[in-house]
């Protein structure tokens, strides 16, 4: 669903800046942007470890989110640029395959700045398609084990080790105007962690889990 409304969104607005006045980014230009983002994980997960024994259960899944988010660039050159993005999501593990018995596991929230290098083909263009790549750091809080879990009980506890990784994009933004402008943007991020359990109902437990989200952003923004 997501993705049918960003394709149809992207053909309107190519069509729609046709008749749009260019605008040319320059160096040393800022452009600060406001997206609502979809967090999508494309999650693989390791086995369930318990007391240090290889339980030889696999399969956890993490679920989507949509949350605002704050994204600054900074024009280099004309072509070159350097972008922040700010912001955080919520998000719920819930054990499946032969681990599916566990229901949700883990509630947590994850904040991943994450800094990528730029190249914009057209920057005199209505239309500005760009590319990215760059690091990701992504930092797990407020994590917990849900009531509802087999594995809560009181005291219960758990934690996901910090996470770095690669970052690429893709996206353009489109003229609104001389300053202003719509912005599409796509994102997958590297982020491999491992959730450490303690207190549990069966005692201590780790599983490993690749997250490796797409995000899928669309947002409006304004260059000074």
């Amino acid at each position: 669903m997501f993705f049918r409304h960003f394709s149809s969104l992207l053909i309107g607005l190519s069509f729609a800046s046709a008749s749009l006045p260019a605008f040319a980014y320059e160096a040393g230009d800022w452009l600060i942007r406001g997206r609502v983002i979809t967090v999508q994980p494309q999650d693989h997960s390791g086995t369930l470890h318990i007391n240090d024994a290889d339980t030889h259960l696999a399969g956890v899944k993490v679920d989507n989110d949509t949350v605002p988010e704050l994204d600054i660039t900074y024009m280099l050159t004309r072509h070159w640029g350097l972008e922040l993005i700010l912001g955080f999501s919520e998000h719920t593990v819930t054990g499946e395959k032969n681990w599916q018995a566990l229901g949700d596991v883990i509630d947590s929230k994850v904040l991943p700045p994450t800094l990528t290098f730029q190249y914009h083909f057209r920057p005199d263009a209505a239309i500005r398609p760009y590319v990215g790549a760059g690091i990701n750091y992504t930092y797990f809080f407020d994590s917990k084990v849900p009531n509802a879990s087999p594995l809560a009980q009181s005291g219960d506890e758990v934690s996901l080790d910090s996470s770095w990784g690669l970052a690429v994009q893709a996206g353009m933004d489109v003229a609104l105007g001389a300053d202003w402008f719509v912005n599409l943007d796509v994102k997958y991020l590297d982020i491999d962690t491992t959730a450490y359990f303690k207190n549990t109902s069966v005692g201590r437990a780790k599983i490993n889990a690749e997250i490796d989200p797409l995000v899928w952003g669309v947002g409006i923004g304004r260059r000074f």
